[in-house]
């Protein structure tokens, strides 16, 4: 597979808003601010859950193993070469209406197998008809190239031609490897947006858009630029979307731009139900020393923080590290490189603590996260349920802690 990967200094992250010929700079307004700073008027002590809904995972059986499906041979043996044995529910109902060329809509929760039920048929197609062009939309560069590792894997000496399109990178390198005609490319709205505009990627040429991890692309303001994207392909394209949840701008987009879509849920739980949260109170001088006597605990084995700015995350971690914890951290100050070095460690092990901002963490999938710890409180509901979302994902269990200060 040919694909490009951009290793440039990062830019900072830029949020725009679509005309028809250019993009002009919006802000985005949340809360009110002191001195820069975002006022949390969220209250966590409305969500304390000590005892969460133990939940019985009831056994699927698949209808389907992957042989039913009638993929080629070699897609059937990369699949394989994964360790991926049987279908997930989300896959085996999926896959079929894919291949049939289905519009389809898929709500799963993260760690369900969705990308690969998206990415295995879509694959096949192209393998049968290599004319064929898909853009895979996604809120957050770190979920772009997320999908195209797993792309690469699924893909592999296939000589399918890929490119990732994401912004806080050098726009150039994008734009070269765009003149070629590409079967996969993986980008964010607003990326894809600029490079539309400059008349690099030709969006009427597509065959088919998928819009993965929707809601998070709604709740981070990227409607209009989606909007402007899909209106700007053709009408006779294949649209596939994924959503943890339905929310009403989600269902609009449903409505107005995919033709009589198969609904597929797979979803069995509300996230604030079923993990263990409470509140760790704190006095101002005592926060930090109230953290470390939580981490060293030997049950917090994988930990995801929350801070609220930049500065002070990568302040943490630094701390911490000085306390002898293995940390590191992600935030938009960091370059594109630093940043997938960071997640990368904190998959294998090599650092136990990971300390991140909302936005820089958005859409990162990461397995076995023990504890989410909001060292800074969320702004809203909305940031509460997207962070503690980061533990017990599929079956598993997690538990999450917010800190409080003493009144």
């Amino acid at each position: 597979m040919h694909t490009s990967t951009y290793n440039r200094r990062d830019r900072k992250d830029r949020r725009y808003s679509s005309t028809k010929t250019s993009f002009r700079r919006t802000p985005v307004r949340r809360g009110s601010h002191q001195n820069g700073r975002k006022l949390s008027t969220f209250d966590p002590s409305h969500f304390i859950n000590t005892n969460p809904i133990e939940i019985t995972e009831e056994s699927y059986t698949p209808k389907h193993s992957f042989a039913d499906f009638g993929l080629s041979t070699r897609l059937t043996k990369n699949i394989a070469a994964l360790g991926i044995q049987t279908p997930t529910p989300i896959q085996d109902q999926t896959i079929p209406e894919i291949l049939k060329g289905r519009d389809t809509l898929g709500i799963a929760e993260t760690g369900t197998g969705k990308t690969a039920a998206f990415l295995i048929p879509l694959i096949e197609k192209t393998l049968k008809d290599r004319t064929r062009q898909t853009l895979i939309l996604v809120p957050t560069r770190e979920l772009a190239l997320q999908i195209q590792e797993e792309l690469q894997k699924l893909a592999r000496a296939f000589g399918f031609f890929t490119t990732t399109c994401v912004g806080g990178v050098n726009i150039q390198p994008q734009i070269r490897t765009l003149r070629r005609p590409n079967h996969f490319v993986v980008g964010t709205p607003g990326r894809i947006l600029d490079l539309i505009n400059r008349r690099v990627f030709k969006p009427e040429h597509l065959t088919t858009v998928v819009l993965d991890e929707a809601d998070r692309m709604l709740e981070m303001g990227f409607v209009n630029d989606m909007r402007t994207i899909l209106s700007a392909t053709p009408a006779n394209r294949e649209t596939l979307l994924f959503s943890a949840t339905m929310t009403v701008a989600a269902k609009k987009i449903v409505n107005d731009f995919m033709n009589n879509p198969v609904t597929i849920s797979t979803k069995k739980k509300d996230v604030e139900n079923s993990i263990e949260q409470n509140i760790v109170s704190y006095t101002h001088e005592k926060k930090f020393t109230t953290l470390l006597s939580h981490l060293a605990r030997a049950e917090f084995k994988r930990v995801l923080i929350f801070g609220a700015m930049k500065h002070s995350v990568n302040k943490l971690a630094i701390e911490l590290a000085r306390n002898n914890i293995k940390a590191d951290s992600i935030h938009g100050n960091k370059n594109h490189v630093q940043r997938q070095r960071a997640l990368k460690q904190f998959k294998i092990g090599t650092v136990r603590v990971l300390v991140a901002t909302d936005v820089a963490a958005r859409g990162i999938h990461i397995e076995d996260v023990t504890h989410v710890i909001n060292y800074d409180l969320p702004n809203t509901f909305e940031d509460y349920i997207h962070r503690i979302g980061r533990t017990g994902r599929g079956s598993k269990r997690g538990k999450a802690l917010t800190f409080v200060p003493v009144r």
